[in-house]
């Protein structure tokens, strides 16, 4: 068998049992590789790696992420926003402003009306028309489970008082 061949069915095989990997490990991947792997959060994912918070955020948890989507930051005026990402304390600051400590699934958010974040502050939880609202942001998509808690997908970054 030549090389080349030996390479193909070598890279063919391992593709295949990265792929039965991932399809088994779906349910286990943490916070941060569950966000890498929804395509919907590439500037959350770049902002955690800038505020060197992929660690934390794969740690033992339990945590609940109230994730803004890519949709959300675009809401951001570009001049500001790399202005937060360049600014480590202050992108530090709005990033732990999104996480609770726990595991806080939506059954349990809609009988809240706040919830301490691991930055300090509390969100407003707010139900209103049979949605939920997090500091006026709208929870669009709930209950994603992680190895390390949950996510829950806001429409809208939410910014701590300073």
């Amino acid at each position: 068998m030549k090389l080349s061949h030996l390479i193909a069915c070598s890279l063919f095989a391992g593709s295949l049992l990265f792929t039965a990997q991932a399809h088994n490990h779906k349910a286990k991947a943490d916070i941060v590789d569950t966000a890498v792997a929804a395509g919907s959060f590439t500037t959350l994912v770049t902002a955690v790696q800038a505020a060197e918070l992929v660690d934390t955020l794969k740690g033992k948890g339990p945590f609940t992420v109230f994730a803004p989507n890519d949709a959300a930051f675009a809401k951001i005026p570009a001049a500001d926003l790399n202005a937060l990402v360049a600014d480590k304390a202050a992108l530090t600051n709005v990033l732990t402003y999104h996480v609770v400590a726990g595991k806080v699934m939506a059954a349990d958010v809609v009988n809240l009306t706040s919830a301490k974040t691991v930055q300090g502050q509390d969100l407003n939880i707010e139900v209103k028309d049979g949605n939920v609202f997090v500091n006026g942001a709208k929870v669009i998509a709930t209950d994603i489970e992680t190895s390390n808690g949950v996510i829950h997908v806001l429409d809208t970054v939410v910014m701590p008082s300073n």
